[in-house]
């Protein structure tokens, strides 16, 4: 019984038709599944991944009309994208410039090579040399060449003002493992603690970033609503009585039809989702034209027309 990684993780974005052109034409992620928040059918949900739409490469996004957020304390406050080699930051150092996003140095961080910057709307993302450990399934119609595509999410991190309460949750309740710790790169005087899930690497670690004086982080464009983390499907009902058993709130069983979820908040007040590996993006959709029409899950079909009607054109 463990978390294997990051499954997805989903922010929010205040202009659609931007955001797919930024992660599809700029990022060169595939769009697997255009669909709609379960929740507020009146907004988009869009689901980028790899060419297979494999799950630990989802970097999602509700389209909510809403201001834009502010970084801070209390939330998940960078998103890491992993790439192969230094050759491959190099890349995208040039390619980011040339398109006038905001980009850092590339620069080592908890020893391996970093290339931070921000899409358009302000979301904090970094480029993370995972040294091409595990698989990679590039999208052949990616404008990104397929040694230099990103290959999946991790490590993500998240800011708390302490961190005492969060380490009994990440530890007693999720079975994470604390494995080091690097100093802050904003502030030397704060302290990342790094947390590995199952056999570890950059594709499961979960980054804690202990920052007492930040001021609270503020929902909207640009920031994130929630991190999921990965569990093999046979899983989904033992981790459904084990936050039941511990006396952890949560949403109960969810069926998002290509996975399924359970929600709850860690104690600073975070989003956290465990999520099935499958059904998948394939379940209403052939793999090789996902992502190409709004896809709705069958509780939802009745309403496409109503549905439609309410979503700008992308």
């Amino acid at each position: 019984m463990k978390l294997t990684g990051i499954h997805h993780l989903t922010a929010v974005s205040a202009d659609a038709p931007g955001n797919v052109a930024f992660y599809t034409r700029t990022l060169g992620m595939r769009l697997v599944k255009k669909t709609v928040n379960q929740d507020d059918v009146s907004a988009y949900h869009f689901f980028y991944a790899d060419g297979k739409a494999s799950p630990g490469s989802d970097l999602t996004f509700f389209d909510f009309r809403t201001q834009p957020g502010k970084p801070g304390n209390n939330s998940i406050s960078r998103t890491g994208l992993r790439v192969a080699g230094s050759a491959s930051l190099e890349y995208w150092r040039k390619r980011l410039t040339e398109a006038g996003v905001k980009a850092g140095e590339i620069v080592e961080r908890d020893r391996r090579l970093t290339l931070d910057f921000e899409d358009p709307e302000g979301q904090r993302l970094s480029l993370i040399d995972d040294g091409g450990e595990g698989e990679a399934h590039p999208w052949e119609k990616s404008p990104v060449p397929a040694e230099h595509q990103i290959r999946g999410l991790g490590p993500i991190t998240i800011t708390v003002p302490n961190i005492l309460t969060t380490k009994v949750v990440l530890e007693n309740v999720m079975f994470m493992k604390k494995v080091r710790e690097y100093p802050h790169p904003e502030d030397g005087k704060d302290i990342v603690h790094v947390y590995e899930m199952g056999w570890g690497g950059s594709a499961a670690e979960l980054h804690v970033a202990v920052r007492p004086n930040l001021p609270r982080a503020h929902p909207g464009a640009g920031s994130v609503h929630h991190v999921a983390f990965r569990i093999p499907d046979a899983d989904y009902d033992v981790w459904a009585h084990r936050l039941k058993d511990v006396g952890m709130p949560n949403s109960g069983p969810v069926d998002r039809f290509y996975f399924r979820s359970l929600y709850f908040r860690e104690p600073n007040g975070i989003l956290f989702e465990i999520a099935t590996d499958g059904p998948g993006f394939a379940a209403d959709e052939p793999m090789d034209k996902l992502g190409e029409k709004l896809a709705l899950p069958p509780f939802l079909e009745g309403q496409r027309k109503e549905i439609e009607a309410g979503l700008q054109p992308v």
